[in-house]
């Protein structure tokens, strides 16, 4: 993927992440080579995710390192250019096209730049109940959670988009916004989206591959929503195991859990 100029997109466009927590780079792609994710495949370039590494195993390390500019890295050798760093000496993934920030992540980068910060929560490192649940989303000017929008909740994608949407429409349009979204449905327990199971039945990659088919739909109505320009980045933060090689679960070194789908893109004005 070309290296794009983030110091043409910084102030000048809206820019939102989405993180579809712990979701697989092989069922991302399997999916949508299928077919069966027509609103992600309609959106990302080409309609095929780009494979990379988690700079983390589990939501909160892999989120503490993207929101300091350590996005997933392309699953090949390196050094690989980065969109936003923190300025530091040495850096050999700071290339001409960074956009560099005097502050400790990009999040408050980008609320120095006048961006307004907004967080939409999903699993639990960021329901703001606790203090460790706080330290995410507390790097944000303004964070949202609630039960509809955790790992527990079968509607917790729609009620999320719905949250977005509100805070879209409320933006100033002589302001810029960095809107997070952090899609919890992936996530343990997801058995739910499998039309026909019960929690006997517990999480498969089929109700894994159906949480996503779930997400997908719901999303529809967020790329409808998002102001134009925008540049927009959707990725995993991590994979999670079922049964591969005898591990279940993440926070451990597997491929499945090391390796995510990604996409960037811009989301310009109608012609």
């Amino acid at each position: 993927m070309p290296h794009m100029d983030m110091n043409a997109v910084v102030g000048s466009h809206d820019v939102v992440m989405i993180t579809l927590d712990t979701l697989r780079y092989d069922v991302a792609r399997s999916l949508a080579e299928q077919g069966r994710t027509p609103v992600l495949s309609g959106v990302i370039p080409g309609g095929r995710w780009e494979r990379r590494h988690a700079p983390g195993s589990f939501t909160f390390a892999s989120h503490a390192a993207m929101f300091a500019g350590f996005l997933p890295t392309p699953a090949s050798q390196g050094p690989h250019p980065r969109l936003f760093a923190a300025r530091f000496a040495g850096s050999e993934s700071t290339a001409g096209g960074t956009w560099v920030y005097d502050a400790p992540d990009m999040v408050s980068g980008l609320a120095k730049a006048g961006y307004r910060t907004v967080c939409i929560g999903g699993v639990g490192f960021f329901n703001n109940q606790g203090a460790l649940g706080s330290v995410l989303p507390g790097m944000f000017a303004e964070s949202h959670w609630s039960p509809e929008f955790g790992v527990t909740a079968p509607h917790s994608t729609r009620s999320q988009v719905d949250k977005a949407r509100e805070i879209i429409a409320a933006q100033p349009q002589d302001q810029r916004l960095f809107l997070f979204l952090n899609v919890s449905a992936l996530h343990q327990p997801n058995w739910f989206h499998k039309p026909g199971a019960s929690a006997a039945d517990g999480d498969t990659l089929a109700s894994h591959a159906a949480a996503l088919e779930y997400v997908d739909a719901s999303l529809a109505r967020l790329f409808e929503a998002l102001r134009r320009p925008s540049f927009v980045i959707i990725c995993s933060d991590h994979g999670t195991a079922y049964g591969e090689d005898g591990y279940t679960g993440h926070r451990l070194g597997h491929e499945v859990v090391w390796t995510v789908p990604y996409a960037q893109f811009l989301l310009e004005d109608a012609a």
